[in-house]
C-alpha cells in the first residue's frame, strides 16, 4: 500500500491533537538530545559523541558504514563480509594481528569486546568497554583504529588467502536449514530484485577464488567518509574526543566523483506473492503474512508524525500479541505461537511491512494461515476493545517511565545502539526526557477510535500482500499448493467473525489480610554493609543498598534441598526435569496465567522459582515503586501456585511437537551424545524424549515444588539495589513474615553426584545432513583442590586455551571458524578440574585438527605457557572484575555465595589473581594430561548417508 493515504490521515489527526499537546508543527524535526555532540567533517564523515559514566572508566567505539552486501557485483559476492574479516588482519597503524593484540593487552576480548557484523545495507565495527581509565592513550588508540578501519585496511594478498579457509568454515558452521530456507525464500518474495541474491555470506566459489583486486576495489569504492559514522559513548571528554576525530580523520579526503550509494527499491505487487519453501532439516513450520508499506517519507522522518506512528505500532503489536498468546494456550490451537510486528520488510531498508507470523504443528500450516486471517479480519471488522487499549497504553508508558527513572544509569551499549540506528536508518534521538513527554501526550490524546482507524489502514490493501510458508520436507507433512496461499488467506479473511468478548477485571493481585510476622533480631553487618533481619518464621533477610541503578531492586531467596531429593526412581527423575517449566502454567492465586499477565500490566515486578539439583531459589526484580508487588508475587508462589490441567495438556502437546521438530535437526542429538560420553547414559544428564511424557505426572511435579516451598524456615533472602531497609522492613514483615513455618531441609549429601567418566573413551556418531560437517569435542578432567586460586587458574586456562586455539586451528590451519574452550573447577561431588574443547570443521579435517589440539596442549605442558596469553587474560579479568563491582547482580552473587554457600571469592580476588603465574597454568595442563582421563567425541554429518552409531 502507498503510505500517502495513511500519512494524510495521520497528519489530519495530528492537526487536531497538536493544540491539546502544546506543539506547533507536526513536521518539525524533534530536537537532538542536548547531551549529544554531533557533527559532520568537511570530508563528509558523521560523528556522534556522548559522555556517559555507566560503567565508569569505560567507553564504546563504533564505526558504522552504510555499506553492505547489497552493493556487491556478481564477482564480489561475499566480499563485503570478507572485508569485515580483513579489518582484523592488518591496518596501516596496526599491521598483522597488532590491532587485536593491542586491545587484548588493555583487557578487551576478541569476540566479546571487539567484533563486527555485515548485513545487506550496513557493516558495523565495535570496540566495547574500552578502559578509558587507563589514560588518554587508550582513547587515542581506539579512535586511530576507527580511522584505520575507515580507510587504511592493509588487504595484503597473503592475509586474504589465509582468511579464505576461515570464512569457508564460517559458512559451514552457519549453513543450516534456516539459512538455506531464507536463501531459497528471498527470490520468491523479492522477485527480480537484488535483495534476492545478496546474502552477506556470499558465494563460496567467489570467496575461495576471487582475485585480490576485487576486494580492494570494493573497499576503495565504498569505504569512504560520506558513508561512515563514528559513534563514541562513554566515560570520556566529548570535546577532547571531537578534537581527536577531527585530527585523525582530516587526512581522509572527500571522495571525488564517488559512485552513487544506491538503495535498492522494492516494488509493490499488484497481486499477492506466494512462497512455499521446505528443507528436510527444518525443525518447524512457519506461516508469514506481510502487508507491504512504503517507508517513512524523508521529510517526515524524525518528526512528531514519526513518533505518533511508532506509538500506534507499539500499541497495535501489544494487543495483537496478547490475543495470539491467548489463542495459543487453548486446546487444539491452530498454532503453537504467533505474533505481529511493524518493521522493515524482511531484509529491505526501502520497504516496510506489517508482519503477521505463526509457528505451527506439522501439517497444520493451512489451519494457521486461516487463523491469522481470521484474527486480522476480527480487528478490521470490530477493532480493539477499550480494555485492550488501556492495557497496551499502560504497558507502553510504563516502559518509558522505567527508562526515564533509570536515565542516570543507562549503559553505554544502550546509547550507542540507539545512535547507530539513528545514523544508519534515521528516526529521532531527542533524549528520554522529551521522548517520554511526547509519548505521554500522544497516549493521552489518541483515542481508541483513532487507533482502530489506523490499524484498518494498515490492513486495507489485499493486493500488496506476501504470503509465505516454510517448513520441513518430510513424507506425511502436507502443505497447500504455493499458488493457492493468498487465495486461502483472503477467502478466510472475507468471512465475517464475531467481536472479541472480554470481561473486565479489577481484582487485586492479593486482597486477603495477612497476619504478617516480626523481625526478632536486627543487625548492621560491616562485612559488606548489609542489614540483617531475622524473622520469627525462620527466614533470614539481608539487604544491601546500592546506587548502581536508580530504579532496580533484585531479590533472591535460597534454601537447601532441590531436585536430587526426587531421585529414588526413574519416573521422579523425569518429573524433576519438567518441574521448572510447569510452575507458571496455572498462574497464581485466583489468576490463571493470562489473567495474571493482564493484572501485572503497568507494573515492573517479576518473580521466578527455580529448583536446582541441591537448592531451591526464588528470584525477583522490581522497580522501587513496585517492590511491594514483587513481595506479593513471592507470597503467592509460596502459598498458592495454581493448578491448570488444561494448560498442562497444551504445554505437553507443545513439548511433544518441539521434540518431533528437533529430531529433524541433525545436530539435535549432539547434547545427548556428549552426555552419553561424559556421564555414561546417566538419566539425570540426558534430555527428555517423547515417550517420557507417558510416564510423568503434572500433579507430582506440582507436589514437588509445593513441598520445596511448604516451609519458609531455612530460606535466606537477599535484596540488593536502591532499597532502604527502614522502608522495606514493614513490607518484609507483612509478606515474607506471613509465609508458613515448617521444618527446614537439612544439607543434602552431594557425594552421590555422578562424576565424569574415568579413563580414555572415544565415541563417533554419524548423521545425515545437507552440509558436510564435523563437530569434535575433547574433555580432560582431573582431581584439583577447590579454592579461590584454583578457580582463577581454571578461568585463566579458559582464556589461554581460547587464544591458543584461535592462533592454531583457526588462523594457522584455517580449519575452523570459532573454536570454543571451556575450563572449570567443580566442587561437588569431589573437587575436579575440567577442560573442554569443541570445534566445527570439514569431516575430512576433524582428526588432523584434533591432533593439532593435543599437540598444542602438550606444548603448554612441556614448554610452558606464553606469558602474553596469561597477561592478556588476567588484564581482561581485572577489567571485568572492576566493572562488576558496580553491578547489583555481582553483589547478589557475593552475598549468596558468602552467607549461604560459605564461599568467598570476593575478598583477595585481585591479590590472588595477580599472584598466578604462567607456571600455574602450565601445571594445570600437566595435571589434566597426566590424569589419563580423556574423552573424545566425533560427531559427523554427511549428505545421503544412513545415520548410524
Amino acid at each position: 500500500m502507498q503510505l500517502k493515504r495513511l500519512i494524510i490521515s495521520i497528519t489530519l489527526l495530528l492537526g487536531m491533537l497538536l493544540p491539546q499537546m502544546g506543539i506547533a508543527q507536526s513536521i518539525e524535526k524533534l530536537p537532538i538530545d542536548p547531551a549529544v555532540k554531533m557533527g559532520v567533517l568537511p570530508n563528509g564523515l558523521t560523528y556522534i559523541i556522548r559522555k556517559n559514566s555507566e560503567p565508569k572508566g569505560r567507553a564504546n567505539f563504533y564505526i558504522a558504514q552504510k555499506v553492505g552486501s547489497i552493493l556487491e557485483n556478481e564477482q564480489q559476492l561475499g566480499l563485503a563480509h570478507f572485508l569485515e574479516h580483513m579489518a582484523f588482519n592488518g591496518t596501516k597503524n596496526f599491521p598483522g594481528k597488532n590491532l587485536i593484540s593491542f586491545l587484548e593487552r588493555i583487557g578487551c576480548r576478541f569476540g566479546a569486546d571487539l567484533n563486527a557484523y555485515t548485513a545487506f545495507d550496513e557493516t558495523v565495527y565495535t570496540i566495547m568497554d574500552a578502559p578509558t581509565d587507563m589514560g588518554k592513550e587508550v582513547i587515542d588508540s581506539c579512535i586511530l583504529i576507527l580511522h584505520d578501519w575507515s580507510s587504511n585496511i592493509e588487504l595484503k594478498g597473503s592475509e586474504i588467502d589465509e582468511e579464505r579457509g576461515v570464512i569457508h568454515e564460517e559458512w559451514r558452521s552457519r549453513n543450516n536449514a534456516g539459512i538455506r530456507t531464507l536463501t531459497a525464500l528471498l527470490p520468491k518474495i523479492f522477485p527480480n530484485n537484488l535483495y534476492a541474491h545478496r546474502m552477506p555470506i556470499g558465494s563460496m566459489d567467489v570467496v575461495l577464488n576471487f582475485n585480490h583486486s576485487a576486494i580492494r576495489d570494493f573497499y576503495h569504492k565504498w569505504y569512504r567518509p560520506d558513508l561512515q559514522g563514528i559513534i563514541i559513548v562513554g566515560d570520556i571528554d566529548p570535546a577532547y574526543v571531537e578534537g581527536k576525530i577531527k585530527e585523525y580523520f582530516a587526512d581522509i579526503p572527500a571522495p571525488k566523483n564517488p559512485a552513487e550509494r544506491f538503495y535498492v527499491q522494492v516494488e509493490d505487487n499488484k497481486e499477492p506473492l506466494n512462497a512455499l519453501v521446505t528443507d528436510k532439516e527444518n525443525t518447524s513450520t512457519q506461516v508469514m503474512v506481510f502487508y507491504k508499506h512504503d517507508v517513512m517519507p524523508k521529510e517526515l522522518d524524525g518528526t512528531l508524525v514519526n513518533a505518533m506512528i511508532n506509538y500506534m505500532n507499539a500499541v497495535i503489536g501489544r494487543i495483537f500479541n496478547e490475543r495470539f498468546e491467548a489463542i495459543s494456550k487453548k486446546p487444539n490451537a491452530p498454532f503453537l505461537a504467533a505474533g505481529l510486528s511493524y518493521d522493515n520488510y524482511i531484509v529491505a531498508r526501502t520497504k516496510d511491512a506489517l508482519s503477521v507470523f505463526a509457528v505451527t504443528k506439522d501439517g497444520q500450516s493451512e489451519e494457521a494461515l486461516k487463523a491469522l486471517a481470521k484474527e486480522v479480519r476480527r480487528v478490521d471488522q470490530h477493532g480493539f476493545l477499550k480494555s485492550e487499549y488501556e492495557r497496551a497504553k499502560k504497558a507502553v508508558l510504563k516502559a518509558y517511565e522505567d527508562m526515564y527513572n533509570e536515565r542516570g544509569k543507562r549503559s553505554n551499549g544502550s546509547y550507542i545502539e540507539e545512535y547507530k540506528n539513528y545514523f544508519l536508518k534515521g528516526g529521532y534521538i531527542p533524549g528520554i526526557e522529551m521522548e517520554k513527554m511526547v509519548f505521554e501526550q500522544l497516549a493521552n490524546s489518541i483515542t481508541l477510535d483513532q487507533v482502530n482507524q489506523y490499524v484498518k489502514e494498515l490492513i486495507t490493501d489485499k493486493h500488496n500482500l506476501v504470503i509465505a510458508i516454510t517448513g520441513p520436507e518430510k513424507e506425511g507433512i502436507a502443505y497447500p499448493k504455493e499458488e493457492a496461499l493468498s487465495k486461502i488467506y483472503l477467502a478466510a479473511y472475507n468471512q465475517d467473525v464475531e467481536a472479541l468478548q472480554e470481561e473486565a477485571s479489577n481484582e487485586e493481585l492479593l486482597d486477603k489480610a495477612l497476619k504478617g510476622g516480626k523481625v526478632i533480631s536486627q543487625k548492621e553487618e560491616k562485612k559488606f554493609g548489609t542489614t540483617l533481619f531475622k524473622l520469627d518464621n525462620g527466614i533470614t533477610v539481608r539487604i544491601l543498598p546500592t546506587d548502581y541503578k536508580d530504579d532496580e531492586i533484585r531479590m533472591r531467596g535460597v534454601t537447601e534441598g532441590g531436585l536430587r531429593l526426587y531421585s529414588n526412581n526413574d519416573t521422579d527423575i523425569l518429573n524433576a526435569k519438567l518441574v521448572n517449566q510447569v510452575i507458571d502454567l496455572g498462574g497464581l492465586g485466583k489468576f490463571d496465567e493470562l489473567a495474571l499477565d493482564k493484572a501485572l500490566t503497568g507494573y515492573s515486578a517479576s518473580v521466578d522459582v527455580n529448583l536446582a539439583d541441591y537448592t531451591t531459589s526464588v528470584y525477583g526484580t522490581s522497580t522501587v515503586k513496585d517492590f511491594e508487588k514483587m513481595l506479593q508475587l513471592t507470597y503467592l508462589y509460596f502459598t498458592d501456585i495454581r493448578a491448570d490441567k488444561q494448560a498442562y495438556d497444551v504445554f505437553k502437546q507443545k513439548m511433544i511437537e518441539q521434540l518431533k521438530m528437533a529430531e529433524r535437526n541433525p545436530m539435535s542429538s549432539l547434547g545427548d551424545s556428549i552426555a552419553s560420553l561424559i556421564y555414561d547414559n546417566d538419566l539425570h544428564h540426558r534430555s527428555l524424549k517423547i515417550e517420557d511424557f507417558d510416564k510423568v505426572s503434572y500433579d507430582r511435579m506440582l507436589q514437588m515444588v509445593r513441598e520445596r516451598l511448604a516451609s519458609a524456615d531455612g530460606f535466606n533472602f537477599f535484596f540488593v539495589g536502591n532499597i532502604d531497609p527502614k522502608v522495606a522492613k514493614p513490607l518484609i514483615e507483612k509478606y515474607l513474615g506471613s509465609l508458613p513455618k515448617g521444618k527446614a531441609t537439612p544439607k543434602m549429601d552431594r557425594s552421590k553426584e555422578k562424576m565424569p567418566r574415568q579413563g580414555v573413551k572415544t565415541l563417533a556418531y554419524t548423521k545425515e545432513a545437507d552440509t558436510p560437517t564435523a563437530i569434535t569435542m575433547d574433555m580432560l578432567h582431573a582431581p584439583f583442590t577447590y579454592n579461590l586460586k584454583n578457580k582463577l587458574v581454571a578461568e585463566i586456562l579458559n582464556g589461554v586455551l581460547d587464544q591458543v586455539l584461535v592462533a592454531s586451528i583457526r588462523e594457522r590451519e584455517g580449519g575452523t571458524y570459532s573454536p570454543n574452550a571451556y575450563a572449570n573447577l567443580s566442587k561437588d561431588p569431589k573437587n575436579f578440574l575440567t577442560a573442554q574443547v569443541l570445534f566445527i570443521s570439514a569431516p575430512e579435517k576433524a582428526e588432523s585438527l584434533n591432533k593439532v589440539v593435543y599437540e598444542e596442549l602438550d606444548l603448554l605442558a612441556k614448554k610452558g605457557v606464553d606469558k602474553m596469553y596469561v597477561d592478556k587474560t588476567v588484564t581482561n579479568m581485572k577489567k571485568v572484575y572492576n566493572e562488576n563491582l558496580r553491578k547489583n547482580g555481582y553483589w547478589m552473587n557475593v552475598l549468596s555465595s558468602y552467607y549461604f554457600f560459605n564461599e568467598n571469592f570476593h575478598d583477595n580476588y585481585l591479590k590472588t589473581l595477580e599472584s598466578i603465574s604462567a607456571k600455574d597454568i602450565q601445571n594445570a595442563v600437566k595435571v589434566l594430561l597426566d590424569s589419563k582421563n580423556k574423552l573424545e567425541l566425533y560427531f559427523t554429518a554427511r549428505p545421503n548417508e544412513t545415520a548410524k552409531k
